[in-house]
């Protein structure tokens, strides 16, 4: 994912191919559904044309210099040829040169194991947009809670 995200963000597009599958899909949209900039956000992306098209609109429209950094990047399921991913991001532009906060989210994925080195299978994204509350009065599911 590091590899993803620099590439992004110094738009290096054949680096960015070559980090997908063929047969990739890629969503994208916030928690809530509501911002002023969903339209530019929002995507439900299937094979590796369609992908890499809305990649290079979005990127393309977008502010230099930006960086997403991914962390806590672990590995939540898999199998002998696919594994599957989350991560937290947070992504910033520079304003009066200085560092400005202009998003968090999750990342969650899967990656095919080839000869050639991982190829990611499956991207989405989720940015941050809601207000934060206690937990007890948010509409996440806590894990292990029944529905």
């Amino acid at each position: 994912m590091g590899a993803w995200w620099f590439n992004y963000d110094q738009w290096n597009p054949e680096a960015l191919r070559a980090l997908l599958a063929d047969d990739v899909s890629f969503s994208c949209s916030s928690d809530s559904g509501t911002t002023d900039y969903e339209d530019f956000i929002r995507a439900d992306l299937h094979g590796l044309e369609e992908v890499m098209a809305w990649q290079s609109d979005h990127r393309t429209n977008s502010p230099y210099p930006l960086r997403h950094n991914g962390s806590c990047l672990h590995i939540t399921g898999g199998d002998d040829e696919v594994v599957e991913f989350s991560s937290y991001i947070f992504v910033t532009k520079i304003v009066d040169g200085r560092p400005l906060s202009l998003s968090s989210g999750t990342a969650n994925g899967a990656a095919r194991i080839t000869d050639a080195g991982m190829r990611l299978t499956r991207l989405g994204i989720v940015l941050d947009t809601s207000d934060s509350v206690p937990l007890v009065q948010s509409t996440h599911r806590l894990a292990g809670q029944s529905t």
